[in-house]
């Protein structure tokens, strides 16, 4: 009995392993492959290339070298690169009128997407002329039997749209109907993703996706989604982002995301509706602890300028067609906030001999704002330290430029420290015990522009501005103006005794 056994044994698994080696050579045959490519890209309405198919017990139907070409001109590389696909089924259900797919698994692919000429986010498609095609791999014999459907049916089957099922012909009604697919679940594995904007420019990266869904409907899916590390214009960075998404043919929407940026917590949704014009998008954030100097330095600003803990919110709609189409309002508010080795408060401090505005500590630090179209409005901004006050309204366009009205006031211990001069030019305010000068800020974020000096200087420190200039890092045509006077005098002089060169400025002048 025990040998009957064994051998009954050896007998099945001699079959399965036949079985198996057989189905391997059967989907690995250029015919088997070419016609599964098709039909896949048919389904997809998108060109499918496969590199190996292999089929085993324990991993299923598995695909191998997966690409899907870009179909704009001028997008490289391919759409879509895949290392593995891999698809597992119900056995049972092979027998039955609905072949139920357990799983779908796609393992590190790497997905480019561009938007299109009309500043719309579009999926590869299949050229026109591919549609019409009869598959290269079944070649119409020269003489066609008078079962074979006529060359109009084939023409309406291949013709179909993806994922519509064509109606079948007269005599084919009493054909058996073929496997209706039911998918349980889709997982991606360490996914990359690259958006790009019609000028090519990189709008998001997301590294390290891993996704895991129920997947209803070709179009309509819901699970959650982490992603190790997100880049939004390769300016602002997210790390360790989770959320749980829905897609279906309106919207993409992640309804609970949560995230770190500088060390802080994001909490937030984002909505976005890529098939339709411009790609509308709403976006409601809310973050706190985020270290100021870390966001600052991975924006390609000055490490060390500004230090403290972030926290705030932001609500905004916008079209990632077009940049300048944001709109919506925020808060920033900065803890323990120090402003430091800023250029225009290190002069400042300087001309005034006040340490404290080149070592800002900041009691209070907030920003209220809101965005429209091309700009953003300051609704308020206050600076203060123990005795010091900054405040301004205005604008930021998105281009960078300024038009800020600011007001600078300090309280009566600072403004008995200043020069008389200079004091009488701080007027009282409506906040008791404070005096202010106000001024404008212009040019740019990154040069910004000010007439503070001359309305701290006034009238009788004329005579000081080649000195401020030169504090504020200006003054180099009044400099060699002085030099050319210096040399010019130096000049006659030579004729009588030696002197330094005409070209070298006089050691007493003060730079």
């Amino acid at each position: 009995m025990s040998r009957i056994l064994l051998i009954a044994l050896g007998l099945i698994v001699g079959v399965a392993l036949l079985i198996l080696i057989g189905v391997n050579m059967y989907v690995q045959s250029h015919g088997t492959q070419a016609r599964i490519q098709q039909e896949l890209s048919q389904r997809l309405g998108a060109t499918l290339r496969i590199q190996r198919i292999s089929v085993t017990p324990w991993a299923g139907l598995k695909l191998t070298g997966i690409t899907i070409p870009q179909s704009q001109p001028g997008v490289s590389p391919d759409f879509l690169t895949a290392k593995t696909f891999r698809l597992r089924i119900r056995f049972s259900s092979l027998f039955g009128g609905q072949l139920v797919i357990k799983e779908i698994s796609l393992i590190n692919p790497e997905v480019v997407w561009a938007q299109n000429s009309n500043g719309k986010w579009r999926l590869p498609s299949l050229p026109p002329a591919r549609a019409k095609t009869i598959s290269p791999e079944k070649p119409a014999p020269p003489e066609v039997p008078a079962s074979v459907p006529s060359p109009a049916e084939k023409v309406v089957v291949q013709e179909r749209p993806a994922n519509l099922v064509s109606p079948l012909p007269a005599q084919a009604e009493n054909k058996p109907t073929s496997f209706t697919p039911e998918i349980q679940r889709v997982n991606v594995v360490r996914a990359r993703f690259r958006f790009l904007d019609e000028k090519r420019q990189s709008v998001a990266t997301f590294d390290e996706v891993g996704f895991r869904s129920s997947f209803r409907t070709a179009t309509d899916l819901s699970g959650n989604i982490t992603i190790a590390k997100t880049s939004l214009r390769d300016r602002f960075f997210l790390q360790q982002l989770e959320s749980p998404l829905h897609y279906d043919s309106t919207e993409l929407d992640f309804s609970q995301i949560t995230a770190r940026a500088g060390e802080g917590q994001i909490n937030g949704r984002f909505t976005i509706q890529p098939q339709a014009e411009d790609s509308p998008f709403t976006v409601s954030i809310k973050f706190k602890d985020v270290q100021a100097d870390r966001i600052i330095t991975e924006a390609g600003g000055v490490l060390g300028t500004v230090t403290g803990k972030l926290e705030g919110h932001l609500d905004a709609t916008g079209k990632t067609a077009d940049p300048n189409a944001l709109s919506g309002s925020g808060e920033i508010i900065l803890h323990d906030g120090q402003v430091r080795q800023y250029s225009l408060l290190v002069a400042l401090g300087q001309l005034l001999q006040i340490q404290e505005l080149q070592q800002l500590r900041l009691d209070q630090a907030q920003v209220k704002y809101h965005i429209n179209p091309g700009v953003v409005t300051i609704d308020e901004l206050v600076f203060r330290s123990e005795n010091i006050r900054l405040t301004a309204i205005g604008t930021v366009s998105f281009d960078g430029k300024l038009q800020l009205e600011s007001q600078l006031a300090v309280n009566e211990k600072m403004r008995s420290q200043l020069f008389r001069a200079i004091r009488e030019n701080f007027k009282p305010i409506d906040d008791p015990g404070y005096t202010a000068v106000n001024f404008q800020v212009s040019g740019t974020v990154g040069r910004p522009k000010t007439n503070l000096m001359d309305k701290l200087i006034g009238r009788d420190l004329k005579d000081l501005s080649s000195v401020i200039t030169g504090l504020m890092g200006g003054g180099k045509s009044e400099k060699k103006k002085k030099a050319a006077e210096d040399a010019a005098a130096a000049a006659p002089a030579s004729s009588v005794s030696p002197s330094p060169p005409a070209t070298s400025p006089s050691p007493g002048v003060s730079p």
